[in-house]
C-alpha cells in the first residue's frame, strides 16, 4: 500500500487538490445521473446535464473566488457551481421546484443557476444574453473606480475582481457575443469568457455554426483579448489555463477567452436523442475522453489513491447525493398564492403617496419645453445620486473629452442630455456603440451591482435589437430569482409620429407591445411638467421603466411649464383630468391629449361637454379614474396614436365592457391609427395617424348615439 500512495503532487498540484478535483467532478456527474433517474420516475420535470464539461468547470471554480468574483454561468455549469460552494441539496431543490431553492425558489428550470451569496447572478434560458450583462457587471466595477463620490461606499467591489461568463460553442453564433467582446476589449474589462466547445449546438455541429469550426481563430483580432485553448477534459491542463486567464484579468490587462474542447456524452437534454444525428463511432470516441473516468484512472496510476480509495470516494458521494435527494423530494413547493410576488419591487411602490408631491407644487422661472424639463430633472437627479450613469448613442456632449472646451456639444440628437457630460464627467455620461442590445444588456449588468443606469434608445423604431434583453432579462430578473436580484434600469425612448418626414422608421408607436410585459413600468407624459415629475419617479423607483418621450411634443409651446422643485414627483398609475365634462369621457395619452382637448373645445360649440383624461402612465394605468369618469358621463372614447387593432384602447374597452357595462349608454369607441405604417408623404401620414377631426367626429357620433 505504501508504494501505491507514493504521489504527493502532480504538475504543481498536491494530493488534496487532486482528490478534491475528482470528488467534485464525480459529484457533478452523479447529480446528473440522479436527476435523470428522477425524471424517469416523474419526480422532476426537466433535466439538462453538464456531463463531459466537469473538468474545465472545476478548474474555473478553483481559479476564481466565490462571493468575490462574479459569475454568469450557463446550464452546463453544474460542476462550477459545486466548486464555488453550491451544495448538492441546493441543486436538487432546484430540480424538484422547491420553494427553498436558492437558484430561483421554484420559478426556473433546473440548471438555471443563481446564488446571491456566491455572486452567481440569476441565469435564464436564452443563449447569449448573459454576455452583455457580464460586461455590464464588470463595467460597474470599472466605473465605481472612476466616480469619486462612490469610491468610499462601494459594496462588494474589489480592485482585482473578475467577471466569469460561459457558453457553449453554438452560442458564439449570437450577435450579442460579438457585441460583448467588442465592449470588453474596448474598455479592457476583466471579463473571462469561457467557451465550452462540445462540438454541438443540440444537433448542429460546430462546423455548421462557425466559419472554420474554431471560434478562437475568429476572435483573434480583438485587441487586448487574451485567448487560450485547452483540453477541457483534462482538469490539470484546464486549471493551468484558467490560472493564466484569471491572472491576466486580475492584472487589468483586458478580457480573456478560454476555448475549452470538451465532450457531451449525454444528449443535449432529456428532450433530445443524440442517436438521431450522431454515429455510434463518434459517440464511442467521445466516451474514450470522459474526464471523470480518465482522471480517476490518473489518480490511481500516479499513486494518489488506490482502487479501494477511489471506490470509497464514490460511495461517499453516492450517499451524499442520496441523502440530499431524500430531503429535496420532501421539500415543499412554493405556495400558489406567491405567483405574483416580485413582479415588481416589494419595497418601493412608485404608485404610493410617497411619490406624490404634485399637489401645490411651486413653479418658478421662465417656461421651458419638455426637453428643458427632462434635462433639468436629469441634472438634478444626477447631482442627488452619484450612482446614476447616463449612456446611449450620441448622448454625451463629446466623446473626445479634450474637445469639451472647444465645441458646443451634442447631448443627444434631440439635445435632451445636453451638458450632462460637461457637468458630471465622462465616467457617468458616455456614448455607447450603435447597438441597442449592447445598451440594455450592459445596463442590466450595471444595475445588478448597484448603479442606476438611465439609458437612451435614440429612436423607439430601433429598440427591437434590445427586445431580447428587455423581454427575457430586464423585466424578469427579479421575478425569476424570487427577489434575489434586481435591475431597475430606466430606458428613455423618443417615440411617435406627427413629424412631417419621420416616415416608417422614425414614427413608430408600439407602446402596447411593452405594456404586455409584466415587470415593466411604462410611462408616457404629454407635457413638460408631467415629464419632469414622472421621470424623477422613474429614476427613484426600484423597477425597470420604459419612459416614452413623444418627439412631436419635445418643443411644443402649448405644453411648456415653469420649473418645479427638485423633489417634484408624480406617482405611477395616477391619471390627470385635464378637462372636466359631463356628457362624454375621452381617455388618452401622449400626442393625442392635445388633439383631444382641441376636439373637446370644438364639441363644446355643439353643446357637448367632454371630459378628457390623460393617463400619463400605461403600466400601471389609472382604472379608478376612468371608471369614475364613465360613471359620470356614461360614454367612453379611447384615443391613441398606436394602431387600432390590438392597441391599448382594446384593453380599456374590454375592461369597460366587463366592469362598467351597466353605466354605459353607448358602445365604447376607439380612435387610433390605421392598421398600417406611417408614410413619408405628409398627406398620407395625416390620413394614417389620428387627427383632431377624427376625435371630433367620434365625439359627435357617440354623443348622438
Amino acid at each position: 500500500m505504501a508504494t501505491e500512495l507514493k504521489a504527493i503532487e502532480y504538475r504543481g498540484f498536491d494530493r488534496e487538490q487532486m482528490i478534491g478535483i475528482y470528488r467534485t467532478m464525480f459529484l457533478s456527474r452523479r447529480l446528473d445521473d440522479k436527476e435523470i433517474q428522477l425524471k424517469g420516475q416523474n419526480k422532476i420535470f426537466f433535466q439538462i446535464s453538464g456531463a463531459g464539461h466537469e473538468a474545465i468547470l472545476v478548474a474555473a471554480g478553483m481559479a476564481l473566488k466565490p462571493g468575490y468574483d462574479w459569475f454568469y454561468p450557463y446550464y452546463r455549469d453544474r460542476a462550477l457551481c459545486l466548486q464555488l460552494g453550491m451544495t448538492p441539496l441546493e441543486q436538487l431543490l432546484s430540480a424538484v421546484g422547491a420553494e427553498a431553492d436558492p437558484n430561483s425558489h421554484g420559478r426556473q428550470m433546473p440548471s438555471h443557476w443563481g446564488h446571491k451569496k456566491l455572486n452567481i447572478v440569476t441565469q435564464s434560458s436564452p443563449t447569449g444574453t448573459q454576455f452583455l450583462q457580464a460586461v455590464g457587471c464588470a463595467e460597474a466595477g470599472y466605473r465605481f473606480g472612476l466616480i469619486e463620490e462612490l469610491k468610499s461606499r462601494v459594496d462588494k467591489f474589489h480592485d482585482d475582481e473578475v467577471v466569469y461568463v460561459s457558453a457553449g460553442d453554438g452560442t458564439t453564433s449570437e450577435g450579442e457575443f460579438w457585441e460583448a467582446l467588442n465592449t470588453a476589449s474596448n474598455l479592457k474589462l476583466p471579463v473571462l469568457f469561457l467557451i465550452e466547445d462540445n462540438g454541438y449546438a443540440i444537433s448542429v455541429p460546430v462546423e455548421v455554426q462557425t466559419a472554420g469550426g474554431d471560434v478562437s481563430r475568429l476572435v483573434a483580432g480583438f485587441p487586448d483579448l487574451y485567448i487560450q485553448k485547452c483540453d477541457g477534459t483534462d482538469p490539470v491542463a484546464s486549471l493551468e489555463t484558467m490560472h493564466r486567464a484569471v491572472r491576466y484579468c486580475r492584472e487589468r490587462r483586458g478580457p480573456a477567452l478560454v476555448h475549452a474542447k470538451v465532450i457531451r456524452p449525454y444528449s443535449h437534454s432529456l428532450s433530445d436523442d443524440e442517436k438521431l444525428y450522431r454515429s455510434d463511432e463518434e459517440r464511442m470516441s467521445d466516451a474514450e475522453r470522459d474526464p471523470v473516468k480518465l482522471f480517476g484512472a490518473l489518480l490511481i496510476e500516479e499513486g494518489f489513491v488506490t482502487q479501494e480509495d477511489l471506490q470509497k470516494i464514490k460511495d461517499e458521494v453516492d450517499a451524499e447525493v442520496l441523502a440530499a435527494t431524500d430531503i429535496a423530494l420532501l421539500s415543499p413547493q412554493p405556495d400558489p398564492k406567491t405567483a405574483t410576488d416580485f413582479v415588481y419591487s416589494p419595497d418601493v411602490d412608485p404608485t404610493s403617496k410617497e411619490f406624490d408631491t404634485e399637489e401645490g407644487a411651486e413653479l418658478s422661472g421662465n417656461a421651458g419645453t419638455m426637453v428643458d424639463l427632462i434635462n433639468r430633472c436629469l441634472h438634478e437627479e444626477m447631482a442627488r445620486n452619484p450612482a446614476i450613469v447616463v449612456f446611449g448613442e450620441d448622448v454625451a456632449d463629446v466623446s473626445r473629452e479634450e474637445h469639451l472646451g472647444k465645441v458646443k456639444g451634442k447631448g443627444g440628437v434631440f439635445k435632451v442630455t445636453a451638458n450632462l457630460q460637461r457637468k458630471f464627467g465622462g465616467a457617468r455620461v458616455f456614448n455607447s456603440p450603435l447597438a441597442e442590445a449592447n445598451i440594455v444588456g450592459r445596463a442590466i449588468g450595471m444595475a445588478t451591482r448597484g448603479l442606476k443606469p438611465v439609458v437612451e434608445i435614440q429612436f423607439f423604431d430601433y429598440i427591437w435589437p434590445a427586445m431580447h434583453q428587455i423581454h427575457n432579462e430586464l423585466v424578469l430578473i427579479r421575478w425569476r430569482s424570487g427577489n434575489e436580484w434586481k435591475c431597475p434600469v430606466v430606458m428613455r425612448v423618443p417615440v411617435g409620429g406627427y413629424l412631417k418626414g419621420g416616415a416608417v422608421y422614425h414614427s413608430q408607436s408600439g407602446d402596447t407591445i411593452f405594456t404586455h410585459l409584466p415587470g415593466l413600468r411604462v410611462v408616457y407624459p404629454s407635457n413638460a411638467l408631467d415629464a419632469n415629475g414622472l421621470l424623477r419617479t422613474a429614476i427613484r423607483c426600484d423597477d425597470p421603466v420604459l419612459f416614452l418621450e413623444h418627439k412631436h411634443l419635445y418643443r411644443q409651446a402649448y405644453n411648456k411649464s415653469q420649473y418645479p422643485s427638485d423633489n417634484f414627483m408624480i406617482p405611477f398609475g395616477k391619471a390627470k383630468t385635464v378637462r372636466e365634462g359631463t356628457d362624454l369621457t375621452v381617455v388618452t395619452y401622449g400626442a393625442l391629449v392635445h388633439r383631444s382637448l382641441v376636439a373637446a373645445k370644438r364639441a363644446e360649440q355643439q353643446g357637448i361637454s367632454v371630459e378628457v383624461i390623460d393617463l400619463r402612465t400605461l403600466a400601471p394605468y389609472d382604472w379608478e379614474a376612468i371608471a369614475a369618469s364613465v360613471k359620470k358621463t356614461n360614454r367612453l372614447i379611447i384615443a391613441h396614436e398606436d394602431t387600432l387593432s390590438h392597441g391599448f384602447g382594446a384593453e380599456v374597452a374590454a375592461r369597460a365592457a366587463d366592469e362598467l357595462f351597466e353605466h354605459l349608454d353607448a358602445p365604447v369607441r376607439r380612435v387610433a391609427a390605421l392598421d398600417t405604417f406611417v408614410a413619408y408623404a405628409p398627406r398620407v401620414e395625416d390620413a394614417i395617424l389620428p387627427q383632431v377631426d377624427d376625435v371630433t367626429r367620434a365625439i359627435t357620433e357617440l354623443h348622438n348615439y
